[in-house]
């Protein structure tokens, strides 16, 4: 796997090395050790799927807090998603600010999102699915989330008309620290 640095810390995009022939490819999605060597968090203890019908769906922006906050590894595994995370650490140098990448079926990439950051993504076509690995369980009591289009992150999202949303992501409020 080649781990490539972002411009947020500890953020990688993350791509496969396939070893191809006549049948295909081989290529390995997971290493623990590897994730030792880059100082990232190998634990994981939950899949999650995220089935979407329509293009333009917006899921996010999400995170979890303390003692409960969450590294999550993504990939798309079917279509495309434009991947978005935002540094929500107050003391971190890159605070408030963002990262996207698309992460497409086809480029087989994954983007490594560690603790401290918000996450959402928008499809790019029609029936896409989303494959999240999660360092946490699910806690609903430590679940947040803050406006896809709060003007304090200035996000530019690749579609901006008829945006698929789930009524609590749109009714999320601007980031407050």
């Amino acid at each position: 796997m080649k781990f490539i640095e972002t411009l947020l810390k500890r953020v990688y995009v993350i791509e496969i090395e396939p070893i191809s022939d006549h049948r295909g490819f081989f290529a390995r999605s997971w290493c623990e050790q590897e994730f030792r060597d880059y100082g990232l968090n190998p634990n994981l203890v939950q899949c999650n799927i995220s089935f979407n019908a329509k293009k333009g769906t917006l899921r996010g922006m999400h995170y979890q807090i303390q003692p409960h906050e969450e590294t999550k590894l993504v990939r798309c595994t079917q279509g495309s998603i434009y991947d978005v995370i935002i540094d929500i650490q107050p003391e971190s140098s890159t605070f408030k600010q963002w990262f996207g990448v698309e992460l497409t079926a086809k480029n087989h990439k994954m983007l490594y999102i560690p603790e401290g950051f918000a996450h959402g993504f928008q499809t790019l076509e029609d029936d896409t699915e989303v494959l999240y690995q999660m360092s946490e369980f699910y806690h609903p009591e430590c679940a947040k989330g803050v406006r896809f289009d709060d003007p304090s992150f200035k996000i530019n999202w690749l579609l901006t008309e008829n945006l698929i949303m789930s009524e609590k992501d749109q009714n999320y409020l601007n980031f407050k620290i």
